[in-house]
């Protein structure tokens, strides 16, 4: 991982799980004085204990080491506050309805951040019988390519994965008013709304 879980998340979980040094210790079966020196920076937990302490604590692994819990506010469960997540490493795309914890590849990933279509990466919208062919303007080589088309919708999510060399280009059925979500390998995610 690219960070350590710190003695101040450790701290601040137990705090809000309203346990004490004491109670934490005895749940995962080790000494008060070790979730002190924890807490205070004298020292790191083992990390064959990170799945118990994450347990105790009411939190994922990724969430302990980010030190980020992630609380579900999203009630009414609307797709179009999706996020996307890529990993540098392998390319594996990630989608969550909200906010979430999500390591690939031994990272945390930060959820992505859609910006406008520029003139380079333009989305072309034509309705053909009871779908829309979207193609986007974009050489696919093996260095420079988008890596997913995707249409969201408030109850749906449609997900399409391209690959190098190929063409830029799918079919979604036409459904309610959204956003079409690109992912460019060089310039990131970039989204438009239809």
């Amino acid at each position: 991982m690219d960070c350590y879980v710190t003695g101040a998340a450790i701290k601040g979980l137990r705090e809000a799980k309203h346990l004490t040094q004491a109670a934490l210790a005895e749940i995962i079966g080790v000494s008060p004085k070790t979730v002190s020196k924890w807490e205070t920076a004298k020292g790191l937990p083992d990390i064959s204990l990170l799945d118990a302490l994450a347990a105790a604590l009411g939190v994922s692994v990724p969430e302990l080491l980010s030190g980020n819990p992630v609380t579900n506010r999203n009630v009414s469960g609307n797709l179009l506050r999706s996020h996307f997540y890529c990993c540098p490493v392998c390319g594996n795309v990630l989608h969550a309805m909200g906010e979430a914890a999500i390591s690939c590849c031994g990272v945390s990933l930060p959820p992505l951040e859609a910006e406008e279509v520029d003139d380079h990466h333009r989305i072309t919208v034509e309705p053909v019988e009871d779908e829309r062919f979207v193609t986007v303007r974009h050489d696919m080589t093996k260095t420079h390519f988008i890596s997913f088309l995707a249409y969201v919708i408030s109850d749906r999510v449609w997900f399409v994965k391209l690959y190098p060399e190929g063409n830029a280009e799918t079919r979604f059925p036409i459904r309610g008013r959204g956003y079409l979500y690109l992912y460019c390998n060089r310039h990131g995610l970039m989204r438009q709304k239809i």
